[in-house]
């Protein structure tokens, strides 16, 4: 039986990041940077009135420290103004925030120090040189780094790219990932199952968890156990991807069936490895650019663990993302758990705080079933059991994996 940490290093060893493409910056979030985004114009481009106020020569307005000073208002600049304007010595020109300060003006004294009159303004409180002003190039100067190679793009990135002029982005962009569910028992959910028929579950939830992990998901659905016909639909998957999971092929005769039915397009190693739910798997690398192929069990619990496991941490690794699993947390245990020897076991938990200091509690949720599936959607974290371990107590602590995107 091979370890867990054995069958991910072969998994992540087959990782490709997709060649970068260039998108626009609306389609480049949650992606990473490919390119080293050169500011090509100074952000600010130009000195603006950082308040409403009037822009002044700071030397006009330093008698206001002991008495009130008066200048004459020689003009109004709107915000989106375009023509330049020269202040004097002895003058103000009330200014909006964000628009073009006056030649000469080095100071915006805000309305609030002032009796805000529109063409003798009194100015009660001095202010020095570049106060409530943005410079030109303050936030970025022509030539600097904008986005790194490399960096998440986020929200504020997308203003930054925004911000510097540029409309498009060289991005790595999103795995393709298809999800194909294989049995003759399967039908789709418009549908009304007959005697001994099965929703599709699988293809749905585990197309939603490759979207979670940030891959770009064809949700292939149903295929019967026809070998002529399961070869053609994930050969030609194979060509569309990066990569490929077909769920319901790991164990019995189905899975005798599809591995003899994708024996010509590279080798698939199923094998038993040293966790619970979802021991019996598969993974090969197939079709002549040696696609990274996944052969899941059909129990839903078990598919989407093993997917946790081993296949969202190759999506994120394809992604470029540089730690590709989930944080993990230390969190007393509420109630006891069982785990079976000499595999590595994943109980689905309720993470919790404690209300007291802040640390981390873990309540188990149902029982370790991997047909089970309504304890899982309540559950945002994995209780990860080592292997030599059978029984946990209640109050020791025990290590919790994330669910939760946003955890």
């Amino acid at each position: 039986m091979r370890s867990v940490d054995e069958q991910l290093a072969r998994v992540l060893t087959a990782a490709v990041r997709p060649a970068p493409v260039r998108v626009a910056i609306s389609e480049a979030q949650g992606l990473l940077c490919a390119e080293e985004v050169i500011a090509e114009q100074a952000l600010p481009g130009f000195d603006q009135a950082a308040v409403d106020g009037y822009a002044v020569r700071s030397i006009d307005v330093q008698t206001a420290v002991d008495e009130s000073t008066v200048l004459p208002v020689v003009g109004e600049i709107p915000v989106g103004s375009r023509q330049p304007r020269r202040l004097q010595p002895g003058q103000a020109v009330r200014v909006a925030t964000g628009a073009p300060l006056p030649t000469l003006a080095d100071a915006v004294v805000p309305l609030a120090y002032t009796d805000e009159h529109p063409a003798k303004v009194t100015v009660r409180r001095a202010v020095p040189s570049a106060a409530f002003v943005r410079r030109t190039g303050e936030d970025v100067q022509t030539g600097d780094v904008a986005v790194r190679r490399g960096a998440p793009i986020g929200a504020a990135q997308v203003g930054l790219l925004a911000a510097v002029g540029r409309d498009k982005v060289l991005v790595h962009p999103r795995p393709r990932l298809s999800v194909i569910s294989v049995g003759d028992e399967l039908v789709d959910v418009d549908r009304t199952p007959g005697q001994g028929q099965v929703y599709d579950v699988n293809s749905y939830a585990l197309a939603a968890a490759g979207r979670d992990a940030g891959a770009e998901v064809t949700r292939v659905g149903i295929v019967n156990s026809d070998p002529r016909r399961l070869r053609e639909v994930v050969e030609g998957r194979l060509l569309l991807s990066e990569m490929v999971v077909i769920i319901g092929g790991a164990g019995g005769a189905v899975g005798s069936e599809v591995r003899a039915a994708l024996a010509d397009l590279g080798e698939l190693d199923v094998t038993r490895v040293a966790m619970q739910p979802g021991s019996v798997q598969g993974f090969g690398r197939l079709g002549p650019d040696e696609i990274p192929t996944f052969v899941l069990p059909s129990n839903p619990v078990s598919a989407l663990v093993v997917f946790e496991v081993l296949v969202r941490p190759l999506i994120r690794a394809a992604l470029g993302k540089l730690n590709p699993h989930r944080r993990t947390v230390s969190a007393e245990l509420l109630s006891p758990i069982t785990s079976t020897k000499q595999r590595r076991g994943f109980l689905r938990g309720q993470l919790l705080r404690d209300p007291k200091n802040g640390s981390y509690l873990v309540q188990p949720l149902g029982t370790s079933g991997s047909h089970l599936l309504a304890s899982l959607a309540e559950a945002n974290c994995l209780v990860v059991v080592d292997e030599d371990t059978t029984e946990v107590a209640a109050g020791e602590d025990v290590q919790v994996r994330f669910l939760s995107q946003r955890a």
